[in-house]
């Protein structure tokens, strides 16, 4: 599976074929497996196509990214090389996922142009992109509202705003950016407002922002029925061996644990390593190259485990992710049903543990209320510890060459299964990045992998790479 695989789309939902959109979309969303609408699109999909302001409640996960790029590229003019719609995320993370997914909906459209203005990237190249023509922007409040503030983003032909995470940006302290950023947008437009909850703050942009907005709240945004809850009460000596020890009863190929302090993640990091699982930890003192880094093992299975805290995780979307731990019991609510939520996607299932003290137990009893389900508990006693170690079935490989050497996954995929002999199986996902190339491959060939393709050739130079382990 390369970066550019389709999106799982579950097949019960309503056709697109009901909507008005052109028949070049029609064929471009066949091409890429997206057979029935989910059901933020099939809500809110009339509505925005038909003009409206949209305010919807849809997590990560849910196919919201076609529920705006949809109505936003059927209004851009690919003839006029001016910005026409702008997309605020939360995060670099979500931004990139953001712009690839919509790149692959607008394949029918020839020449069209999207940015990605991110922090934690150079401005230069970014004025540069700008100066060459754009059609959509893709970024963080922070880095728009420079770009606007130096006159190299220019708003004046934009007629679609999508705020997407709003709740994020919120939390993150964007409120003051975002309503800069809104106010220099054209009065005369269509804005789109994603949020998984709804804070007061979203009231309030709404109020400032939306012309007469129409609402879809989703209720069910993830079967419940496919994530599997159970609790253990825990005191605070045993906690980070509970976590050890649920890893070694359940085996999932890929967790993702949340603690609620920076130094509890340490902790727990140390904990694992110790005894011998590969784990890594996303935390706020990250630099981004070593935070994407984390990500992109994490997301092509060459790490069993990542610790995080709520704020380092936020615009994270696994696919595939077998579990979720709560190391501790998140005083608010939302905050649980937002984490549990990451797994149990699409069609598959998942567990959530949540591991809660004696004095926890009034916030789990919150938590049952607000997701109206009677917590199953059980005991520590119960686990089973397998002595065979928790291996992931990828290693990923760093080749030292990204964008900048025009390097794309096609010509990796290519010298793997060409001149170094091996099959498309036994490559997993590509990430390429400004300045590295990220390749999966089954753990039985890394080292070989490593070999030949230094001894060999990528697009006709030779190339530096490692196996990161």
């Amino acid at each position: 599976m390369t970066e550019n695989s389709p999106p799982i789309q579950p097949a019960s939902g309503p056709s697109f074929d009901r909507l008005p959109l052109a028949p070049a979309i029609l064929a471009t969303l066949k091409q890429l497996g997206y057979d029935s609408m989910t059901p933020i699109q099939a809500a809110s999909l009339p509505i925005t196509l038909d003009g409206h302001d949209l305010i919807a409640q849809a997590k990560t996960g849910s196919g919201k990214t076609a529920a705006f790029a949809l109505p936003l590229l059927t209004r851009l003019n690919p003839r006029r090389f001016a910005v026409q719609a702008m997309v605020l995320c939360p995060t670099r993370e979500l931004a990139d996922q953001v712009t690839q997914e919509i790149r692959r909906l607008a394949r029918f459209i020839d020449n069209i142009k999207i940015v990605t203005l991110c922090g934690g990237a150079t401005m230069r190249p970014q004025m540069a992109s700008l100066e060459h023509g754009a059609h959509i922007v893709v970024g963080t409040p922070g880095r728009i509202m420079d770009h606007i503030e130096r006159e190299s983003l220019d708003l004046s032909a934009l007629n679609t705003l999508v705020l997407d995470e709003a709740d994020r940006m919120l939390d993150m302290g964007f409120y003051d950016q975002i309503a800069w950023v809104a106010k220099q947008c054209p009065r005369q437009r269509q804005t789109l407002l994603f949020s998984a909850t709804y804070p007061e703050g979203i009231a309030k942009l709404a109020r400032q922002f939306l012309n007469q907005p129409q609402e879809v709240k989703l209720t069910e945004q993830h079967a419940s029925h496919k994530i599997r809850q159970r609790f253990y009460e825990v005191t605070r000596e045993q906690r980070l061996e509970a976590v050890a020890a649920l890893l070694k009863h359940y085996r999932p190929e890929s967790t993702l644990a949340f603690c609620n302090t920076k130094q509890q993640c340490r902790d727990l990091l140390d904990l694992l390593h110790a005894q011998g699982f590969h784990a890594l930890t996303l935390n706020g003192d990250l630099e981004q190259r070593e935070r994407d880094q984390v990500l992109i093992q994490f997301a092509n299975r060459s790490c069993s485990v990542l610790v995080a805290t709520d704020v380092a995780a936020r615009g994270l979307d696994i696919a595939q992710l077998e579990a979720v731990i709560n190391v501790d019991v998140t005083p608010d609510p939302e905050i649980h049903v937002h984490r549990v939520g990451r797994t149990g996607r699409a069609d598959q299932e998942g567990w959530a543990f949540t591991l809660s003290s004696p004095t926890e137990l009034h916030r789990v009893e919150t938590i049952a209320k607000m997701m109206d389900i009677a917590p199953e508990w059980h005991e520590l006693s119960e686990l089973n510890t397998d002595a065979a170690k928790l291996i992931p079935p990828m290693v990923t490989l760093q080749i030292l060459g990204g964008r900048k050497e025009k390097i794309r996954a096609g010509d990796v995929l290519g010298a793997l299964t060409g001149e170094a002999g091996f099959t498309r199986e036994q490559i997993g996902k590509i990430n390429v990045t400004e300045w590295n190339t990220y390749v999966a491959v089954t753990r039985n060939i890394a080292r070989e992998a490593v070999k030949r393709l230094s001894a060999g050739k990528v697009k006709g130079k030779s190339v530096k790479v490692r196996a990161l382990e």
